[in-house]
Formats: structure tokens, C-alpha cells, sequence
């Protein structure tokens, strides 16, 4: 057996990284690099500065500590990229031979990873991400940041027109209008304006210059959302959801499957797969993202038009404790204030 040379573990997955540069498209070492922070995260946090030191017991703290934190869906995806980055860490006498072996993947059972899940911070920022990267201010990219970043549901977005959307005051206007066609979930109540940062004007700016069809639905207005005939419906929003929420969509599959034959791929099945989110997934991964940022439940109540009690029974995913840590920064800024 060969003796293991000291390295650290940042140092060890930069040269992973450089290995598969050559040969994984950029999108897939981005999110190689995004699975491997966590890991270097649990290592300084639990002072592993040589990774000649990695046990197998580590792997398995490792996989619990974040097992707490993510979707079993996620974690399985970290768990592959970590076996790879392993096996490579063995070649250059970085880990003892066989760590690989020692991660153990979960089964994924298709029940648990029901429609109610919230779609993850993680696969969200990765998302956004890519249709920055290669899609900006398209169709799916406005689609997707607005679910994502404003919570509203999926006849809310159908329902904004162009002349919604207040460019020197950052924000869109969200109007009822049962009389056209577009009603919003509860009546006039659920009318608000919701902010948006200058970067995602910038995208909308972007897309009503050059990808927005010039088109008005057949009660004359101007819709935000369009396809060639007029305002988008439901199915083609919901179906470019479950698309760019399928891992493989900008990443590797964690059920086995080879993409490019693939059943769930087809436009009819895109909702079959298991780790495809819907838009109501969005909306809840969203409101728990904003929660666990320590936004004022009060401000995500009225910005995604859910009640307290709907707000906590449904959609707040946070665990007890990191419901204390909110509690507990808020009292600590009293106490500073006081």
C-alpha cells in the first residue's frame, strides 16, 4: 500500500476539479464544485486539515450531518459526487484505497419524493444559475426566477401583464381580473405590489426587448407570459417546471437512468420523474428559503399572499431549531436596540 501524502481536503478537491475540467462540461463542474463545498464545510468545522485522516466513521458523520439539512434527492447527488471525488483523492495517495466504498447512497423511494416537497435552496440557486449562464431573460429563465424569488403561484404569474411590470419603482403590480380571465387565488385581497431587485429588471428588460412575443390575449391586454398565440397557459408553464427541475436537466441523473433515453424526458412524462418539482413545489421551497433567510414571516405572508396559519401548516419547512435561531436574533437586536 502506498504511504498517503498530507494534503488538505480544499487542496485536494481543487485538483478533482482540475482533473475532470478536461472532460465534464462546465455546468457539471459547477455543481461538482457547489456538492463539494458542503463537504469542506463539514471538514473545517470539524478541524480535518490533512484528509490522509478521512475514516470512514467521518463519511458517515458527514452523511448524517447533511442528510439533516437537504432533500434525499440532494443528498444522494452529493453522496455520487463525493464517491467520485474519492476515488480520485486514492490515485493521488490522498485517502486510503477503498473510501470510496464507504459512502453509502440511499435508496430513493418514488413515494417520498412526493409533490408536496419544496423544491431545495440548493437545486433552486443551481437552476437560476444555469439560465443565467446559457438562457438569459428566455421564457423559462423569467419563469423560473419569478416563482422562485417572489413565491406567487402559478395563476398569479399567468395573470401579470407587461403593463404590471413599474420600472422605476422596481416592482409588479398584481391585479384581479375575473373579468378577463386572470383571477388571482383569493379575489382582491390577494391585490399587491411585490418588489424586484434591479438585476431581475435587468432580465425582464432583457426579455421584453428580444424574447417576449408581441402578442395580446383576446381580451386586448398585453400579457408578460406568451407564446406565439397569446398568454401562455398552465400546461407549458408547468412542463417547462418539471423540466428544469430534472437533476439532469443541468446535471447528472440520481436514479440510474441515461438521459438521452429516458421515458420521463418526454414531454408527456416530465411530471413522472421522480425528482421533478412542480410549481407549487417552487412556491414552497421559496417561502421556506425566505423563512430560513430571517425575511419577517409577516413580509413573506403578504408578499406570497398566505396566512399565518397556512403560512406554518403547509409551507414553513424550518426544523424547531431554526425557528429559535430566528427568535433568537430578533431578541438579540432588541436587546442591542434597547
Amino acid at each position: 500500500m502506498a504511504e498517503l501524502e498530507p494534503i488538505t481536503p480544499s487542496d485536494a478537491v481543487e485538483m478533482y476539479l482540475d482533473s475532470r475540467e478536461p472532460e465534464v462540461s462546465a455546468k457539471t463542474l459547477t455543481n461538482h464544485r457547489y456538492r463539494l463545498k458542503h463537504f469542506l464545510t463539514w471538514c473545517e468545522e470539524h478541524d480535518l486539515e490533512n484528509i490522509n485522516r478521512l475514516t470512514g466513521r467521518n463519511i458517515h458523520e458527514f452523511r448524517t450531518w447533511r442528510g439533516r439539512q437537504v432533500a434525499r434527492v440532494t443528498l444522494v447527488n452529493e453522496l455520487r459526487t463525493l464517491q467520485q471525488f474519492l476515488e480520485f483523492a486514492a490515485s493521488i495517495d490522498a485517502v486510503e484505497d477503498g473510501m470510496r466504498e464507504r459512502v453509502r447512497i440511499p435508496k430513493l423511494d418514488p413515494q417520498e419524493v412526493a409533490r408536496e416537497e419544496r423544491l431545495e435552496s440548493d437545486r433552486a440557486a443551481d437552476i437560476l444559475e444555469h439560465l443565467e449562464r446559457y438562457q438569459y431573460a428566455s421564457r423559462e429563465h423569467v419563469i423560473l426566477t419569478l416563482l422562485w424569488h417572489t413565491g406567487i403561484r402559478l395563476g398569479t404569474l399567468r395573470a401579470i401583464d407587461v403593463d404590471d411590470y413599474d420600472r422605476s419603482a422596481q416592482c409588479l403590480d398584481l391585479c384581479h381580473r375575473p373579468e378577463t380571465g386572470t383571477p388571482l387565488k383569493n379575489g382582491s385581497a390577494a391585490e399587491r405590489s411585490i418588489g424586484i431587485s434591479e438585476r431581475y429588471c435587468e432580465m425582464l428588460d432583457g426579455y421584453l426587448a428580444h424574447n417576449r412575443h408581441d402578442v395580446t390575449d383576446e381580451h386586448g391586454r398585453r400579457p408578460l407570459i406568451t407564446s406565439a398565440q397569446g398568454r401562455l397557459t398552465a400546461p407549458p408553464i408547468r412542463r417547462t417546471v418539471y423540466r428544469y427541475t430534472q437533476p439532469c436537466e443541468i446535471g447528472e441523473c440520481p436514479h440510474e437512468k441515461d438521459p438521452d433515453t429516458c421515458d420521463w424526458r418526454h414531454r408527456d412524462a416530465l411530471a413522472q420523474c421522480p425528482s421533478a418539482r412542480s410549481p407549487h413545489a417552487i412556491r414552497r421551497g421559496s417561502i421556506t428559503h425566505q423563512l430560513r433567510n430571517k425575511v419577517p414571516q409577516r413580509v413573506v405572508e403578504e408578499r406570497s399572499n398566505v396566512s399565518d396559519e397556512v403560512l406554518e401548516q403547509h409551507y414553513d419547512e424550518r426544523t424547531e431549531r431554526e425557528k429559535m435561531e430566528v427568535r433568537r436574533d430578533f431578541l438579540d437586536r432588541m436587546e442591542d436596540s434597547g
